[in-house]
């Protein structure tokens, strides 16, 4: 029984990147990029967090683009597997940008698969 759940399980998580490639829709979105433990956790952010920010999201804290004029959030992900985020993501943590990309949403979180930074 045991094997038979644990199959399943693969399974299920074999196709679930699938799954969640399937469905993507190109959207640009304005805000400004936050990492995510500072700005979640004490709700650091501005130019004076700038540093703090590059380097919690070079040791890999995630991102989050807070969409300007609706405090609507995205998880920024690179656009390949087991790849980091664009260096053009990494400096310019607290800035203001347009990510273009593709939309995801899974369990009512946003993701935004990064492909271009303006």
């Amino acid at each position: 029984m045991k094997k038979l759940a644990l199959m399943a399980l693969l399974a299920t998580v074999m196709v679930a990147p699938v799954a969640f490639a399937a469905d993507g829709n190109e959207k640009s979105v304005t805000g400004n990029l936050e990492d995510a433990y500072c700005y979640g956790t004490m709700g650091a952010k501005g130019a004076g967090h700038k540093a703090c920010a590059i380097k919690c999201v070079s040791k890999g804290i995630p991102v989050t683009l807070i969409e300007s004029g609706t405090e609507k959030s995205y998880i920024l992900l690179p656009n390949k597997d087991a790849s980091p985020l664009p260096d053009s993501i990494i400096q310019r943590m607290e800035d203001q940008v347009t990510v273009t990309g593709k939309e995801y949403i899974k369990n009512g979180v946003d993701y935004l698969v990064v492909e271009s930074v303006k």
